[in-house]
């Protein structure tokens, strides 16, 4: 079944331990073996990351239980960002290795689940930062309308299915999917490395803190327990709404609180002079251009996104000496100024975000292509990384779309909690 601009995937996991794994509730001295054999199949294309949509984040999670037909368990998540959506199916086999948006959605879903597990088959929705930002009233609108479209769907649908995701939660599932990912998650954890996930509303960061003073010097509710795979990990973490990519730059316009003025347009050095546009985030148009006179360039223009975060995110200490991996609009901005492989990542220092932003920001009088936000998105990003987070310009940065093949983000994380919290088999 083809979607226009949609991606799904269906990743099939085949291991005998990972059988036992659910039968032994989920214990961790089986982790290290458990990976993923091939991909079933992969169809369609996916939603382009500035193409808008009008909730951000979604997950559906859908579960059959372990005695069905060959012991088979599904896993489904709708990730759906502030400018796209996509689905994931996944495949659990107990072998040896070897609104319309989510409606289109469930019959991809539909296709790739067997009927017959259909009734058994639990879908939860979890929205984030862009439902956050909305008035509550608006967002309880399009949940409410989510749910109804979920109850009209073959799949069960339990209490409290559709709902808000909590950011520091889907800082920790990202965190776990990468780590899982890197089997790193069957021990204590001393080799795990923090993740770094910037969206268009919200941003987060989560790491596994390995000196008590970080413990001692972090502020009351940056730390989490998490429990795993029969392990309990003391996470840092914390998601910052309204710090996101697409967030920041209304920030930087001085339009986060106007939503939009008629007539009036909002300018910035960290765009061309000649630019005059409108841009719609969030259901609201905003027009916007570059100063007619005045400074243009990098210096001013990191000065007016150095306002944004600066003084207002906490630094802990730990993380300069740290390794992180930094996926979303951190790796999207780095592919488009080639200092990374679309397919392959790369590592990156933070000065090499710097770097490109003096370029790209020096040169806007030659803008002629591309994004107009380049220069101001560059900017930002090494003013979060820097000021607001505190990392040193030597830190090293894994960008990466997947690992072992899987994409990252929170969206396998949330699979493994919810096949644990649903107990699927007892």
């Amino acid at each position: 079944m083809m979607l226009p601009l949609q991606e799904c995937e269906q990743h099939c996991f085949c291991t005998k331990a990972f059988s036992e794994h659910l039968g032994k509730n989920m214990a961790s001295s089986l982790i290290a073996v458990f990976f993923m054999l091939g991909i079933s199949h992969v169809c369609s294309s996916v939603f382009r990351r500035e193409q808008q949509t009008w909730f951000e984040g979604v997950f559906l999670s859908s579960m059959c239980p372990i005695n069905v037909s060959a012991s088979t368990v599904y896993g489904i998540m709708f990730d759906a960002g502030s400018t796209g959506t996509r689905i994931h199916v996944y495949t659990f086999v107990q072998k040896m290795p070897g609104a319309e948006t989510v409606q289109r959605l469930l019959e991809v879903a539909k296709d790739s689940i067997p009927r017959s597990h259909w009734k058994k088959t639990p879908v939860v929705l979890k929205a984030t930062a862009g439902l956050r930002l909305l008035p509550e009233q608006k967002a309880q609108a399009l949940l409410f309308e989510v749910e109804e479209i979920f109850k009209k769907s073959p799949f069960l649908v339990p209490d409290d299915s559709v709902g808000i995701m909590d950011g520091s939660y889907e800082g920790i599932l990202a965190w776990v999917t990468v780590n899982f990912l890197r089997g790193q998650l069957h021990g204590h954890g001393q080799e795990t490395m923090g993740t770094l996930d910037l969206g268009g509303a919200s941003t987060q960061i989560t790491f596994l803190p390995q000196f008590e003073k970080t413990l001692e010097q972090t502020p009351r509710g940056y730390l989490t327990s998490f429990e795993m795979f029969n392990s309990t990990f003391k996470l840092y973490t914390h998601s910052y709404l309204g710090f996101g990519l697409k967030a920041a730059r209304l920030a930087t316009l001085g339009a986060l609180e106007t939503e939009g003025i008629d007539g009036h347009t909002f300018r910035s050095a960290c765009l061309p002079r000649w630019l005059e546009a409108e841009w719609i985030f969030g259901g609201v148009k905003y027009q916007y251009g570059g100063n007619q006179e005045g400074a243009m360039g990098f210096e001013p223009c990191y000065s007016e996104v150095l306002g944004v975060v600066q003084g207002k995110l906490h630094q802990p200490e730990e993380i300069r000496r740290s390794s992180f991996y930094a996926f979303s609009y951190y790796y999207d901005r780095a592919v488009d100024t080639h200092l990374i492989d679309y397919e392959k990542g790369g590592v990156l220092k933070v000065e090499d975000f710097e770097r490109k932003a003096r370029e790209v920001c020096d040169n806007l009088e030659n803008f002629t292509s591309g994004s107009p936000f380049l220069c101001m998105d560059l900017s930002y990003i090494t003013a979060l990384l820097k000021e607001g987070f505190g990392f040193a310009d030597s830190t090293l940065l894994q960008l990466t779309k997947k690992v072992n093949n899987i994409e990252t983000g929170w969206a396998l994380g949330a699979t493994f909690h919810l096949l644990q919290s649903l107990g699927i088999s007892e």
